[in-house]
């Protein structure tokens, strides 16, 4: 079994735009994710930091580091999933995100699961 095949994650995303939070008059759109985490690997790993980079229709971009995930360091053994929502406000009805989580190998390896990128659109602005 290959190294890349032990520390394996697939991370999916679904967002939605929060109307009743959102202020479009005042270029302040509100938008929630919703993250699964799942270990695909053979090997458990915790999650240590995240790294968001978020950018809006004006290409101003954003990066988040910090520890964990909503106040969490989730530890994944393998065929186990994690789901947490959170949150991003961009000036702009129309943005993207992608990123990454470090992780940390049971067996002591460091290792990086991708954030494919993924939209937050306002409803209809998009086709």
């Amino acid at each position: 079994m290959s190294e890349a095949e032990k520390y394996q994650f697939l991370v999916q995303v679904q967002s939605a735009f929060i109307p009743d939070q959102s202020a479009p008059d005042q270029n302040h759109y509100v938008f929630a994710y919703t993250v699964t985490l799942t270990n695909r690997g053979t090997v458990a790993a915790t999650l240590l930091r995240r790294h968001w980079v978020i950018t809006d229709a004006n290409n101003h971009v954003q990066e988040v580091r910090g520890d964990g995930v909503v106040g969490q360091q989730p530890h994944l053994t393998p065929g186990q999933s994690f789901r947490y929502t959170s949150g991003a406000i961009l000036e702009t009805p129309v943005g993207c995100m992608h990123g990454s989580y470090s992780m940390m190998a049971a067996d002591g390896v460091k290792f990086e699961a991708p954030i494919p990128a993924f939209s937050l659109s306002r409803p209809n602005m998009l086709n």
